[in-house]
């Protein structure tokens, strides 16, 4: 009877700590988040924002323009993100997605790079991309494929991944997240480009590289970060 009762008690401390791991399902049909706050004392706050009266709340909110039109991909890695989070369209507050345009230049690249909180599927719009990701240190195993127009792929969830451009035309690719803010993380601006610099003797030993070299790399993400 005891380790009846034990091994239930066991269940439900594993239910709850599974419960407590993820985002909360939204109880409402919606929660625009509100970008000015002054009237924030009677709103809810939900995922980090405060919701909108939903008898304010208006088409407008879930609407935005303007992915039809070609990021600037003239930059030292050739290539354009316009993203499309909560930041930016207001009604995807606890709805758990958001989406992303991608413009590449001729053989230009999106740099390997991580979404901390949020699976990754792209689709190429046009032309043809050499993408691929590295799994965990266990394995640090490479997937990689050549993607044409239709073409799909995913990227899991805090995964480090990339996108290059291998065709001698632009390319074009949309993504979409599985969170309404997934986040970036740049992996050469993060570690040579932090603010304030890491230090030298860190990343030397870490990466291999003479001080030189470390410290010549931080001089150029300092001054060229993008």
């Amino acid at each position: 009877m005891r380790k009846a009762y034990i091994l239930t008690v066991a269940l439900f401390a594993v239910a709850f700590s599974l419960a407590f791991a993820s985002d909360p399902d939204p109880l409402q049909d919606f929660c625009v988040a509100l970008k000015d706050y002054s009237d924030s004392k009677s709103a809810v706050f939900v995922n980090g924002k405060f919701c909108k009266d939903p008898k304010l709340v208006k088409a407008e909110d879930f609407f935005f323009e303007g992915l039809n039109i070609a990021g600037n991909t003239d930059n030292k890695v050739g290539s354009n993100v316009t993203t499309v989070n909560v930041d930016m369209l207001a009604g995807l507050n606890t709805l758990g997605v958001s989406l992303a345009r991608i413009d590449f230049a001729p053989y230009g690249e999106n740099p390997p790079h991580t979404h901390p909180r949020g699976t990754e599927i792209l689709v190429v719009a046009e032309g043809t991309l050499f993408v691929g990701f590295v799994t965990s240190n266990t394995e640090n195993r490479l997937f990689t494929k050549t993607l044409n127009k239709g073409d799909l792929f995913v990227f899991p969830v805090g995964l480090i991944h990339f996108q290059l451009n291998v065709g001698k035309t632009k390319a074009i690719a949309i993504s979409a997240f599985s969170s309404q803010n997934a986040g970036v993380i740049t992996i050469a601006n993060a570690v040579f480009g932090s603010n304030p610099p890491i230090n030298p003797d860190v990343l030397t030993k870490a990466f291999q590289l003479d001080k030189n070299v470390v410290e010549e790399l931080q001089k150029k993400f300092e001054v060229d970060n993008y």
